[in-house]
């Protein structure tokens, strides 16, 4: 059954290099709110290898059904049933335990009020409890591409989704400093792609 599941090759190609870095920003955080977690492969592969941390994902409810196959199968203790959590509706209230949000190739994805709103939601429901913000993808410097990969697949991106786009690190900073998060650390990634911290400043 498990090959039956959605696969995501480039989870698959990224999931150590992101592992290896954020491993030392969450050894001494409790429990991670993971948003957008589409196939899954992600959180399975964080929870295994951090088990002190209690790990939650969620996504759209027409993802679930697939994302909780996969947890499910994994069996670990660590990780919960992913919740529904649609960026542009009211986020779920309980949300126990959480100090980190974590979001992996979402950003370009979303139109860009949407991104706008995700920052909001951070800053209405969990500026209280959380301490810092991980984000993981492509991003632009001054309006510029990091590689010619980067240009073409956002060519590509507004073809498949309305609104889709590569986003300005400058803008992504200057929404999360308006929820009291500031851009800490900026970690260029394989593939052209960038692992943001923000930390929670007030």
């Amino acid at each position: 059954m498990g090959s039956q599941l959605p696969f995501s090759q480039a989870c698959e190609n990224n999931k150590q290099p992101i592992l290896d870095t954020i491993t030392p920003w969450l050894k001494d955080k409790h429990g991670v709110l993971e948003i957008g977690s589409g196939t899954g492969q992600h959180c399975v592969y964080f929870s295994q290898n951090l088990p002190h941390l209690s790990w939650q994902p969620s996504d759209q409810l027409v993802h679930l059904p697939h994302l909780n196959t996969r947890i499910h199968q994994a069996q670990l203790n660590n990780l919960s049933t992913a919740i529904e959590l649609d960026v542009n509706k009211p986020w779920p209230t309980v949300l126990n335990m959480i100090d980190t949000v974590f979001t992996a190739n979402t950003l370009h994805i979303m139109p860009k009020p949407i991104v706008e709103v995700f920052f909001k939601r951070i800053g209405q429901h969990l500026s209280s409890t959380i301490s810092q913000l991980i984000i993981y993808g492509p991003f632009k410097y001054n309006d510029q591409f990091t590689s010619p990969s980067n240009a073409n697949f956002e060519l590509w991106l507004q073809q498949q989704y309305s609104g889709s786009g590569i986003r300005d690190i400058e803008w992504i900073s200057e929404l999360a400093l308006k929820q009291g998060f500031e851009l800490v650390e900026d970690i260029s990634m394989p593939a052209n792609n960038q692992l943001l911290k923000f930390y929670r400043i007030s």
